[in-house]
């Protein structure tokens, strides 16, 4: 059997096929934002003042959002890999630096019901955006504190993810699924991971895996 475990999956990149808040800056917001992208990349800010300031240069209703949402392109394994683990009990949850309304857009149109942890997009008057952060922690720049949400957990954490935002919690996952910028952190890093293309190889290893070597010392 597997070990207790519980999952962290990510959203941007990972469940859907391009990182969603950009196609949607791209989209909606005034041209300034990549300034502001720029301010993070250099590390100057963090991604919760990165994202603060990019959502407040959106201009769209709600409507317009969520029709743009629902055109997103999703790893077409997502879905098998949700209703796996809900097979086999065990907990997946979607953490993300992102926005929580495109994540529940993508979940209704698959009609899943998972939790959600990301950053809380808030409709203002006029189409503007505002963004509240539930996840966040004092200590961390981030929106969504992952490290934070891992270390709370009680059971190995599995992560999946491809992007910055989990750099830290990659640190301390028992296992490491990582694609993209994830896999280069990993490597240069020295940390230990599983490399993936799609989702489908995530639920393959968790239909065939036996116990597998974790960084705390499981027996292969």
């Amino acid at each position: 059997m597997l070990p207790r475990m519980t999952i962290m999956l990510d959203f941007d990149g990972t469940i859907t096929r391009q990182d969603t808040t950009d196609l949607i800056l791209e989209s909606f917001a005034h041209p300034s934002w990549r300034d502001v992208e720029q301010d993070w990349e250099s590390g100057r800010i963090g991604s919760m003042e990165c994202m603060r300031r990019q959502v407040a240069l959106i201009r769209a209703s709600a409507a317009e959002l969520d029709a743009f949402a629902d055109q997103i392109a999703v790893d077409p394994h997502f879905p098998d890999l949700a209703h796996q683990c809900r097979a086999r009990g065990i907990p997946l949850t979607i953490v993300s630096d992102g926005l929580d309304r495109v994540i529940m857009r993508v979940l209704a149109r698959y009609d899943l019901r998972l939790p959600v942890r990301a950053n809380r997009l808030v409709a203002l008057s006029g189409g503007h955006w505002s963004l509240a952060f539930p996840n966040a922690a004092s200590e961390c720049g981030a929106g969504t504190c992952k490290c934070g949400l891992a270390l709370a957990e009680s059971e190995a954490v599995v992560l999946i993810g491809d992007g910055r935002s989990d750099f830290c919690v990659a640190e301390t996952a028992q296992i490491v699924f990582a694609k993209s910028k994830l896999a280069d952190h990993c490597r240069r890093n020295g940390i230990s991971y599983l490399p993936f293309e799609t989702l489908g190889d995530v639920a393959q290893w968790l239909t065939h895996a036996p116990v597998r070597t974790l960084k705390n010392g499981a027996v292969p």
